[in-house]
């Protein structure tokens, strides 16, 4: 039976923020990369657009399919949740409208248009799985409107190994540094916008600030490390 591999990512600028989401469809003959944007939107939206537009284009709809995603959002929600918000007419338990609604029901409507199995599969962003990778680039390319050339073509000539899901250490080992830093204590936080720079006390303060903009912000966990952070911006 005739096999599909499927990555997709989303990205959002801001959050909400200019926003990408790219894919890459393969079916062991030929393959399709795919992007697109948004000029204000948030990172789940175009994480569910990469997932609706990839099984769009997906040959073969009696084919067996594996999407891998680094979005436990969009495998919650297509495994787990749909079929409970689809029954209740796309309500919540809290009784509120289901958030994205219209890009559920376009994904639901995808997995019910093939016959195939589809199989969800989550993967660790930025941890060097070739893939998830490339399709990080897409997204973000068409985030930042920076022009990116897709792929359409047979696969023997596709130089991206995306059958290789092997971790990238280094990139593994960076991504639980940054983690584990993530959760430190803040001393403060730097922000940027408009060229001018400010020091907050806390998040909901930064955040207030440069929610929605074109901006640059950090957390800082020392004087010394807040004092190097505004140095970078200036």
């Amino acid at each position: 039976m005739q096999k599909i591999t499927i990555f997709t990512d989303g990205a959002s600028k801001g959050n909400p923020g200019r926003g990408g989401w790219g894919a890459v469809v393969a079916d062991g003959e030929h393959v399709l990369e795919l992007g697109g944007r948004e000029d204000h939107t948030t990172n789940n939206r175009m994480e569910l657009s990469g997932a609706v537009e990839a099984l769009l284009h997906a040959p073969h709809k009696d084919a067996s399919v594996t999407v891998y995603t680094d979005s436990k959002y969009v495998i919650n929600g297509i495994t787990k949740w749909v079929k409970g918000w689809e029954k209740n007419g796309w309500m919540t338990k809290e009784k509120k409208d289901v958030l994205n609604k219209d890009l559920w029901e376009k994904l639901l409507d995808a997995t019910k248009a093939r016959s195939g199995k589809i199989s969800w599969e989550y993967v660790g962003g930025h941890v060097g799985i070739a893939g998830n990778e490339r399709v990080d680039e897409i997204a973000s390319n068409f985030a930042e409107k920076i022009p990116v050339t897709l792929y359409s073509g047979p696969a023997s000539n596709y130089t991206i190994a995306i059958e290789n899901l092997n971790l990238d250490e280094v990139k593994q080992k960076d991504k639980s540094a940054s983690s584990s830093r993530s959760k430190a204590k803040a001393y403060s936080y730097v922000s940027k916008v408009d060229g001018v720079i400010l020091v907050h006390k806390t998040w909901g303060e930064c955040e207030a600030r440069v929610k929605g903009k074109t901006a640059r912000f950090k957390k800082a966990t020392s004087a010394n490390e807040e004092a190097e952070i505004i140095k970078s911006f200036s």
